[in-house]
């Protein structure tokens, strides 16, 4: 199994509606946190692989209203 976190920019302040919409991408998708500093929102994602953290990437940045993700693999 994979665990990833995606730190999440938005350029809009409907920060619940973001949440809800990521949320709801499903499996994979174990939290979405909203977050004070750089990034709006870090994401959990556990996984069985690395691809499957790219398609959840991408489909956040499908979302209108994201502005930019981060990925980032745990190595533990």
């Amino acid at each position: 199994m994979v665990t990833a976190y995606i730190m999440v920019k938005a350029n809009t302040g409907e920060a619940d509606r973001l949440k809800g919409e990521i949320l709801d991408l499903g499996d994979g998708v174990v939290d979405a946190n909203i977050v004070a500093g750089d990034v709006d929102f870090i994401v959990k994602v556990h996984v069985e692989t690395p691809v499957d953290v790219k398609d959840i990437a991408s489909a956040i940045q499908a979302i209108d209203g994201i502005e930019d993700t981060q990925t980032y693999i745990a190595m533990d």
